[in-house]
């Protein structure tokens, strides 16, 4: 055993054994383990005093202190229980640079708030440490510098990633970018353009019987990209990701309305056997969504042996070959002909809107034109059931389930995108980015009353078609398929759901609304139990910080979150912390213990 001995750097050798080097020598192995613990490095604060031999940043033996005056700075557990084990026997003082403390335990928060009311310890909020000096810690508040004595402090305020020594073993992190970006463009840009020769609908007459170079380019530069980002350039595989889908989303616009370079010869090029490419389409999407549906049926219910999760994953598969393929593409059309749904397949107008059955599951304004286009009015008596009842009841009892339990564009980013789930962003910044599918949802809602009453109201009629042709643009193909399902492998997959889907925005509204008023039977509970593993957090697809919440034993809803009922955190918890409620959640009052006797 070797202690007070730093390892600075490991080196694999050719005979692949590893060289070890401390501050006090060279070691040679065959195996080494890293036990650094979860996060590596004590974090300190970078100001004057801080490695005075009175300064600690961690707590050993606390009974060793007596009498003394004590600074603890901090506000996480390991602060707050320094704290109260020391306040026992000395006058200690914990500086905390929040307003409260939001990453505590509940039970230390109850605790820690009971000593301040007993005068056991003195919290000063909104502090920071500016210098520790030979007997006086300065302490900047909002009222200006406090001078404090103190005989010793304890700095608990987290850990540092060792990121630089774990890169200098070759170990990649999660969701790190490396590579270049310049090469990522080049080589994708290059591909577009030599798929443009290739098509042969140039109008340049020197590039007129090329198509086999243009082919012959594309494909090199695709092996580019590939072989780059094999090579660790994590940008070559983005630009990969959007020629993927740029390509399927482009070119499935239609004949002659095709995105560059696809324009005049795409949509035929991917039309097989006498069927669209739309169809092609629907297929590859629902190959795709059963293939990652049943991997991660695997991963996160056969082997969790959770089987909330197998049914969730069941009903997403079986919701997109029933009513996203089966239905719109063949059982329509049998319908029609066999007069399955009487008198109405006579109708040249219901006849004719196989495309509109999409509506049977799709909700307005995900599928935003159930309101307009000429539709027969059991598309708008339905369109309006599903949207305005149907949906808001079952958002009563489940919340935002319905991304996670039916709809087709959820059903790709948890089976597609599961893969990348931890790769969701988190934070405050990813908060207010959510804020977007407000914006969508209010440019639907007003796009839907112009066209719907353009032809009563003649000042709309223009600027109602440029705002739905922009709308189809926009939302349809750049929000919905080309930018999120790109991002996947980077933001996660929920990207369209999370930042622009004014469906899931408006389902919040309405879970949001019943939660505030009692009435919602969907939330997240937790216990006392939570060790602060961080799973559930990671693997949230929508960057909650489901552990704050779990930590706290605070109730999580879509009052103080975008949460969505995929449940994989519940799944997730080694120590069983998470559940789901089904009920309403009574409020907690706490009785004062002069009333309670009486």
């Amino acid at each position: 055993m070797h202690t007070e001995e730093g390892v600075t750097g490991i080196a694999r050798q050719e005979d692949q054994h590893f060289e070890v080097t401390t501050a006090k020598g060279v070691y040679h192995t065959r195996r080494v383990i890293l036990a650094t613990g979860q996060r590596g490095n004590p974090r300190k604060l970078g100001v004057p005093g801080q490695d005075r031999e009175k300064v600690y940043h961690r707590l050993y033996s606390p009974g060793h202190y007596h009498g003394e005056n004590i600074v603890v700075v901090g506000g996480g557990n390991s602060a707050i229980e320094a704290a109260l084990t020391l306040c026992e026997k000395n006058h200690v003082t914990l500086s905390y640079r929040g307003a409260e403390f939001s990453r505590a335990f509940r039970d230390n928060e109850r605790k820690i708030q009971a000593a301040m009311a007993a005068g056991k310890v003195q919290v000063i909020f909104h502090s920071r440490v500016q210098a520790f000096g030979e007997t006086t810690c300065a302490l900047e508040t909002g009222s200006g510098t406090v001078e404090l004595p103190y005989d010793h402090a304890f700095v608990l305020v987290g850990a540092e990633v060792p990121t630089a020594f774990l890169k200098s073993l070759g170990i990649q992190l999660e969701n790190e970018w490396n590579g270049s970006g310049w090469v990522a463009a080049a080589l994708t840009f290059l591909t577009f353009v030599s798929l443009w020769v290739f098509g042969g609908h140039t109008n340049a007459a020197s590039l007129d019987g090329l198509q086999w170079a243009g082919g012959a380019g594309a494909l090199a530069a695709m092996a580019g990209l590939i072989f780059s980002g094999a090579r660790g350039n994590r940008y070559a595989w983005l630009g990969f990701s959007f020629l993927i889908c740029y390509t399927i989303y482009g070119a499935k616009m239609g004949e002659n309305f095709e995105f560059w370079p696809y324009r005049g010869w795409g949509y035929k090029f991917f039309s097989f056997f006498q069927r669209p490419m739309s169809f092609w389409y629907t297929v590859a999407y629902s190959v795709v969504m059963t293939l990652f549906g049943i991997k991660a049926m695997k991963k996160w219910g056969f082997d969790k042996k959770d089987r909330f999760q197998i049914w969730r994953y069941t009903s997403l598969l079986t919701f997109q070959w029933v009513f996203f393929f089966i239905v719109p593409e063949f059982l329509f059309q049998y319908a029609i002909q066999y007069q399955w749904v009487g008198s109405i397949a006579r109708d040249p107008v219901f006849a004719n809107q196989a495309w509109r059955s999409y509506g049977i599951v799709y909700a307005w304004p995900l599928f935003f034109y159930t309101f307009f286009g000429s539709p027969h009015q059991i598309w708008i008596i339905w369109g309006v059931l599903l949207s305005f009842v149907v949906l808001p009841i079952l958002v009563l009892f489940h919340g935002k389930r319905y991304c996670t339990w039916i709809c087709g564009c959820g059903g790709l980013a948890e089976t597609l995108g599961d893969r990348w789930r931890q790769n969701a962003p988190k934070g405050r910044t990813a908060l207010r980015w959510e804020q977007m599918n407000l914006w969508v949802l209010v440019a639907a809602s007003v796009i839907t009353v112009m066209m719907v009453t353009r032809d009563i109201v003649d000042i709309f009629r223009a600027p109602a078609g440029q705002a739905l042709e922009w709308y189809r643009l926009i939302a349809d193909v750049w929000l919905v398929g080309i930018l999120p399902v790109t991002l996947y492998p980077f933001f996660g997959g929920k990207v369209w759901c999370r930042y622009w889907c004014p469906l899931a925005k408006m389902m919040n509204i309405f879970s949001t609304f019943y939660t505030r008023f009692k009435f919602s039977r969907f939330a997240i509970l937790s216990n006392e139990k939570c060790i602060g593993c961080e799973e559930c957090t990671r693997n949230c697809q929508v960057g909650i910080d489901v552990m704050n919440f779990a930590l706290k034993q605070q109730v999580l809803d879509n009052a103080n979150s975008s949460c969505i009922g995929c449940g994989i955190c519940v799944t997730v918890c080694p120590m069983d912390v998470l559940s789901f409620s089904s009920e309403a959640q009574p409020k907690l009052v706490q009785i004062e213990a002069s009333k309670a006797a009486r």
